[in-house]
């Protein structure tokens, strides 16, 4: 009887003593388990907040202010473009584009500073057609003259090319373009290349004897309206691609009167584009010296000499009545396309900027429509032909904004 209260009293206390070192060992470890615990939860915290912030910055650029940045950059690169179409033009109009008998990409950026050097020049200069059949009694100074009008006109090719080539590369290294950006930003830079070596293919046209011909030496009219052209793409592409991004679009209702408006304003851009290229192959053969009347040609509403060449198809870009004629026609047709566009825009409801850039665009056209017939009555003085070939990219460039403002918007 007296065995089972001693081993109840002996279990007792050996549990107790069990349970004070168990909770003496428990305390030690979570004093040590506690610090750890708080420095593991922070390193982890930290690497994670890390690579949150790492993967924040890769996925907001480029993002809207960035976009923004590159929408102001393309816009004025296109207003370089713009000024070197105005330049070319009163270039042509001066007959000053053939004064520069040789290209070099770094060497002619340096005029010609001694006298000895301009002599020089004007030598190589009296060594083609331009001065044997027509300015065969120009002097140095009059030289010099059609001389820093071409340079000018290189000049600023050259300084267009550097505005996309350096920020290009700038902007590629920040990450501000997306894979489709980059794409496009090539293709411009590109494209301002080939448009440097097609102007000197231009000026090589002017340069060639041509013993068969008795025309005034002028570069050909092809090469002309394909400078020209390649000017407005990259110019249309640089403007349009600036725009998109630097204008948040309007959210648009889409309706078929909308669906079809949209239509609309890009056929008549691509009558306004055409009707701008047909210039060149005017300006190419002096087409706006024949015929200064209108609305007729003469005493004709369709000249008699229409389709003088043969075959019948060469008369489009050679003959100058018909170069004229087309460009009267062209002209016209967009400025009537405009007119409708402007009146259809009315049954649709648009923004308030997309109803401001509609009505920008219809003034303009009558205004370019005016000085065209203008320079045409007055025998193109050049001053307002100058006026009018820039009103040709005004235009477009407005045709543009339209086409910007109007464009549907990936949902």
């Amino acid at each position: 009887m007296m065995l089972l209260p001693s081993l109840r009293f002996v279990v007792s206390c050996g549990c107790r003593n069990a349970g004070r070192g168990f909770n003496q060992s428990q305390r030690t470890h979570l004093r040590q388990w506690v610090p750890k615990r708080g420095q593991t939860t922070s390193t982890i915290t930290a690497e994670a907040g890390a690579v949150h912030a790492a993967s924040v910055t890769s996925v907001t650029v480029p993002n809207a202010a960035t976009n923004r940045i590159v929408g102001k950059w393309l816009v004025g690169c296109s207003g370089l473009v713009l000024g070197a179409v105005v330049l070319g033009g009163v270039t042509r109009l001066t007959e000053s584009g053939l004064s520069m008998v040789d290209w070099h990409l770094v060497k002619e950026m340096k005029p010609p500073q001694s006298q000895a050097e301009w002599e020089a020049e004007f030598s190589k200069y009296q060594q083609f057609p331009e001065f044997k059949i027509m300015n065969h009694d120009m002097t140095l100074t009059e030289f010099k003259f059609i001389f820093y009008m071409e340079w000018g006109h290189r000049m600023w090719g050259r300084l267009v090319g550097l505005a996309y080539i350096l920020p290009t590369a700038y902007f590629w290294r920040k990450g501000y373009f997306t894979r489709s950006m980059k794409g496009r930003v090539l293709g411009l830079c590109g494209f301002v290349f080939f448009q440097g070596l097609l102007g000197w293919y231009m000026v090589k046209s002017g340069l060639e004897e041509k013993p068969e011909s008795h025309d005034i030496p002028r570069v050909s009219q092809y090469r002309l309206a394909s400078h020209l052209g390649s000017a407005l793409l990259l110019y249309c592409a640089s403007l349009w691609t600036g725009l998109t991004l630097m204008c948040s679009p309007d959210q648009l209702i889409e309706t078929r009167r909308l669906a079809q408006l949209r239509r609309f304003a890009k056929g008549t851009g691509g009558l306004v584009f055409l009707t701008a290229l047909s210039g060149a192959f005017v300006a190419g053969l002096d087409a706006g010296l024949v015929y200064n009347s209108f609305p007729k040609m003469g005493e004709r509403w369709i000249p008699d000499d229409l389709l003088a060449f043969s075959p019948s198809i060469k008369n489009v870009f050679e003959n100058p009545t018909t170069v004229q004629f087309d460009h009267r026609i062209l002209a016209v047709s967009s400025l009537a396309a405009i007119t409708g566009l402007y009146f259809y825009s009315r049954r649709v409801h648009l923004p308030r900027r997309a109803k401001i850039a509609i009505s920008c665009l219809t003034a303009m056209a009558y205004t370019q429509v005016a000085l065209g017939i203008s320079t045409l009555l007055l025998y193109v003085p050049t001053p307002l032909a100058a006026t009018h070939q820039s009103g040709s990219v005004a235009l477009l460039s407005l045709a543009i904004w339209v086409l910007a403002e109007l464009r549907k918007v990936a949902k």
